[in-house]
């Protein structure tokens, strides 16, 4: 760096010690240390002029030193008096940098899309969406005729459509759900067994290339598909290895991951296989669905197996609780069956039997099969208050430990949601401490729009008047809407703003700020109270799914009130006096609830297997007893709700 006129020329220094000056005083020793030990043998920055010493006598006062001020450049006014503006400066930079590497990502992409390879991809994955692999294929030869270079994107979708025969209803090789019509026309072109067979062959030979080539790693949907093509081809242990294979290579396997294998020894009445696939899943963690417990159920009712039959039912109890109609079939099928009728104990300890529904929480009792005999099977309804209209025997109210609701409510605050605006669930958490507690919440953009073409204020109040009339404490309950619709102009209307201040006065009425979610407002404002939650809606969605807990199923299902309308108003249906989950009595019978009928429109029909012929001997007595002396005798623990 040329001398200029024997100043230290330092740019960067330049624009930084004169803020570090106005800010803090004392590092003006930087500077001195500077002047003294800056040369061009250290510093390849700036050069000091030899002429120059950094330190001068005063002409007035020659025995005091003085330290010799470094002349910055000259600098803008308003940059002078607000240092502030070189933080605004690196901060502005910072962002140009950001803006400069998004135009980067981007340009890339656009690049990609305009290459042959992305110009593959759109086809590929046009593909994809119709179940086309014929042509997927033709397109994948033309490809490495041409010298395209492919990626795992490209691969995986490729291995996907080879493995269509065995994809129904499972994602595809990128994570997006392919619709029900194309699989099924997918599987329709595949019922020509050569297409199929040929499919297969291309699908491992693909596989094949995308392990020689060095620049492609397979991932976790590569190694589901061939998965997936192993079961194709009636090979359910490679189907395993493949998942095994996963593990060691430190991919977690997932549900479909461990689908082809399971479904596989299933289909083959592999038992033993499919038991150790169950085994393998629990021990990483993954949860079975009910397409896999429905597939291990049956395979062990053909087989007779009445041991893992028993089992495999009370983990449908615990994880799905209500069967749909395919798992129903095959649960009829079970007790209608000569192995169901050739197993039971003719004798049991009725203490013991108590002992393990006390323990278990009510419902179940865990101690294997009782009674002998064939088993009577028929649909049926309950009453409104739990009592079979098939056999009479009355189903119980499960309750749910105060610790479960508490850890429930501390662990919404931990979804990543909750996290993303404490602030803000901070100040709810506040509101609701200083103005509750409540004995209902409501969802008020629910029930405004249910059987609703406009948002109807009236009919919230309507609810609201319905609820205080059931209410012990006779208060009005929590209303939870969006902001927005507290200020639209439907709200502006003069009775509706006339309903909305009435609320406010009352402290019953929170809205939800611009952006948010008003679900979680209601979902942790009926937990936190441990109160009822009037709502239509199913909470099926994916919101409700990160949830990812068996209690959530279990507290709607005692805290959830629906609603209909009609000209005389409102009708609440409150929660159930008794729990509609697979239920075990003391003499052996089983209820299982069905999802044909939601008991809102339509009863729910449930399958009630009882013994053609109860005989029960207990500690050593006999003692014949019909199914209505049963019911006669049956205690029942009722869960009171607030």
């Amino acid at each position: 760096m040329p001398l200029m006129g024997g100043t230290l020329r330092a740019p960067s220094l330049h624009l930084i010690i004169p803020f570090l000056h106005h800010r803090y005083p004392s590092l003006r020793l930087l500077e001195h240390s500077i002047k003294h030990f800056s040369s061009p043998a250290s510093s390849t920055n700036f050069v000091v002029s030899s002429q120059r010493h950094s330190v001068e006598h005063h002409v007035g006062n020659p025995t005091k030193p003085r330290t010799k001020q470094i002349k910055p450049p000259k600098r803008n006014q308003t940059e002078l008096a607000q240092p502030h503006l070189n933080i605004m400066n690196a901060r502005n930079l910072d962002a140009a940098v950001k803006e400069k590497e998004t135009k980067s990502v981007k340009r890339k992409r656009r690049e990609f899309h305009e290459s042959p390879a992305g110009f593959l991809q759109r086809d590929l994955d046009q593909c994809s969406k119709r179940g086309d692999t014929v042509r997927a294929l033709e397109l994948y030869d033309s490809a490495v005729a041409a010298g395209i270079p492919l990626s795992i994107r490209h691969y995986n979708c490729l291995l996907y459509l080879c493995s269509l025969p065995s994809s129904s209803g499972v994602s595809n090789g990128e994570g997006d759900s392919s619709s029900d019509v194309a699989l099924k026309d997918a599987e329709a072109k595949f019922n020509d067994s050569e297409v199929s067979k040929m499919a297969v062959e291309r699908g491992f030979e693909i596989y094949q290339k995308i392990c020689e080539d060095p620049d492609v790693e397979p991932n976790e949907a590569t190694l589901t598909s061939m998965a997936r093509l192993a079961a194709v081809k009636g090979d359910p242990h490679l189907a395993f290895d493949l998942v095994k294979q996963m593990v060691k290579m430190g991919m977690p396997p997932k549900l479909r991951s461990y689908g082809p294998a399971l479904h596989g020894f299933c289909d083959k009445l592999d038992v033993e296989m499919a038991h150790e696939v169950e085994t393998h899943m629990d021990a990483h963690g993954v949860i079975p669905e009910e397409a896999e417990l429905a597939a291990l159920l049956r395979a062990n009712a053909i087989k007779g197996r009445a041991d893992h039959v028993y089992r495999l039912l009370h983990r449908i109890r615990t994880l799905i609780r209500q069967v749909s109609e395919p798992t129903a079939e095959i649960i009829q099928s079970w007790f209608r069956s000569d192995a169901a009728a050739a197993v039971g104990a003719s004798k049991w300890d009725t203490k013991k039997i108590k002992q393990g529904i006390v323990q278990g929480g009510g419902g179940w009792h865990g101690q294997g099969w009782l009674g002998t005999g064939h088993w009577r099977v028929e649909r049926s309804v309950m009453s409104e208050d739990g009592v079979c209209k098939s056999c009479c025997e009355k189903l119980v109210c499960i309750d749910i430990d105060p610790s479960e609701t508490e850890d429930f409510a501390r662990s919404l605050m931990e979804l990543p949601y909750f996290k993303k605006n404490r602030y803000e669930f901070l100040r709810f958490e506040e509101w609701l401490k200083k103005n509750g507690p409540f004995d209902a919440v409501i969802d008020a953009a629910n029930v405004g729009l249910c059987n609703q073409r406009e948002f109807n204020f009236s009919q919230i109040n309507s609810v609201i008047k319905r609820i205080m009339e059931v209410s012990l404490s006779k208060k009005m309950p929590l209303v939870i809407l969006h902001a927005r619709r507290v200020y639209d102009e439907t709200a502006a209307a003069p009775r509706n703003r006339k309903l909305i201040e009435s609320w406010k006065r009352a402290n019953c009425l929170y809205y939800t700020p611009k952006g948010s979610n008003d679900d979680w407002y209601w979902l942790y404002a009926a937990v936190r109270n441990k109160c009822l939650l009037v709502t239509n809606d199913e909470m099926r969605d994916h919101l409700f799914q990160l949830l990812g807990t068996s209690f959530f199923p279990r507290w709607k299902e005692k805290h959830q009130v629906r609603m209909t309308f009609s000209h005389r108003g409102p009708t609440l249906h409150m929660p159930p006096p008794y729990s509609i989950v697979i239920q075990e009595s003391e003499s052996g019978s089983w209820h299982i609830p069905t999802t044909t009928g939601d008991d809102l429109e339509m009863p729910r029909q449930w399958i009630c297997a009882t013994r053609e012929t109860s005989k029960a001997v207990a500690d050593g007595t006999t003692s014949a007893r019909t199914d209505t002396d049963n019911m006669k005798g049956h205690t029942q623990r009722v869960r009171k709700l607030s």
